[in-house]
């Protein structure tokens, strides 16, 4: 079979030496069949990465649906929303279509997902990988010349396109940043869970800017969060430190969000605030929250390119695309340390 066409039914009879109607009896359960041939038809199957195509069996073998599947952590995520507009702008002109499911980063909801987007015979798939996942299961699929790009972050057990931020860089700028302003004590409120690749990330630029300033790393200056709501208590949990933080780097945009919001409801405008991720109605806030920009549209555009010179034939080795950030001053980074004419 060609590497670069997708396996279909007339390949796994090919595989087992028997008919395309056997194979189908056997897939839909459907019709008599031996349970020798039952386990050979089984590991073909499972030798070719071969899908049923559940949406377009009336489409010619081989020929893949027009569809791209995009597998997010969260559509509530405005960050995540840019970045599928972008894809969608991208590809319409070639006419495919966009379908999108969310894993709410559970690994085995994101193994769904893929398995009912590789059921429907996508061009394309793209995904934001879940911490914890595994993606060995999409090598055979990618080695048939199925376009598979991890968004965002890395995956595991595939070597295929990726498409990221410069995390590190990112938040090594926004917190040297405040510590150009004078703070020494600046309290990092980063994402859950742990090994989530972002957090890692940000917090390594974290820890680099202080290490470049000769600024200790104290651990009780790291916060952890998932939503707002606890953005917003480990955010007072900062605050009420003994020798609690000057300023605070946001490691996302929902931290953010409860940084000011707690910041908001106890009347603090003595802290500087700097946030990975901008958000919206950023400058309409008082101080304006200076922010680290991620180009949302320009990483949907670079995932989407790549896809489709794969989906053109493209063969060459794994890439990854490292989307710049900016830092975008608007005033509550600038605020400067207490004591300090910085």
């Amino acid at each position: 079979m060609a590497a670069s066409r997708r396996p279909t039914l007339a390949d796994v009879a090919r595989e087992v030496g028997v008919s395309a109607k056997t194979v189908s009896r056997v897939l839909n359960e459907d019709g008599p069949a031996s349970a020798r041939t039952r386990e050979q038809v089984l590991a073909a199957v499972a030798k070719l990465g071969f899908q049923p195509n559940l949406m377009a069996r009336n489409i010619r073998v081989g020929g893949p649906d027009a569809t791209i599947g995009l597998v997010i952590p969260d559509v509530a995520n405005p960050f995540f929303g840019a970045v599928a507009r972008a894809i969608e702008d991208t590809v319409r002109e070639r006419g495919l279509t966009l379908l999108m499911g969310s894993s709410a980063d559970d690994p085995a909801r994101e193994r769904a997902l893929t398995d009912q987007f590789l059921a429907r015979r996508v061009s394309i798939l793209m995904v934001v990988p879940s911490v914890g996942a595994d993606h060995t299961h999409l090598k055979s699929h990618r080695e048939a010349g199925l376009p598979v790009i991890f968004l965002d972050r890395p995956g595991v057990g595939l070597s295929t396109d990726r498409v990221v931020s410069s995390n590190r860089v990112g938040a090594h700028d926004g917190v040297a940043h405040l510590i150009a302003h004078g703070h020494r004590r600046i309290g990092f409120l980063g994402d859950l869970p742990l090994k989530l690749y972002t957090r890692r990330e940000r917090l390594a630029g974290y820890r680099s800017a202080l290490d470049e300033a000769t600024i200790p790393y104290d651990r009780s200056l790291v916060a952890n969060a998932h939503d707002q709501q606890s953005a917003e208590a480990a955010t007072a949990q900062l605050l009420d430190l003994a020798d609690p933080p000057t300023a605070l780097f946001a490691g996302n945009n929902i931290m953010a969000l409860g940084i000011v919001a707690e910041l908001a409801r106890t009347k603090r405008k003595d802290v500087a605030v700097v946030a990975f991720d901008d958000i919206a109605l950023a400058e309409a806030l008082e101080p304006a929250l200076t922010v680290v920009a991620q180009n949302a549209q320009e990483l949907g555009e670079a995932a989407a390119t790549i896809a489709l010179t794969r989906l053109d034939g493209t063969r060459t080795r794994a890439r990854t695309i490292t989307i710049p950030t900016r830092l975008i001053a608007r005033g509550s980074g600038e605020q400067p340390a207490p004591g300090t004419n910085a």
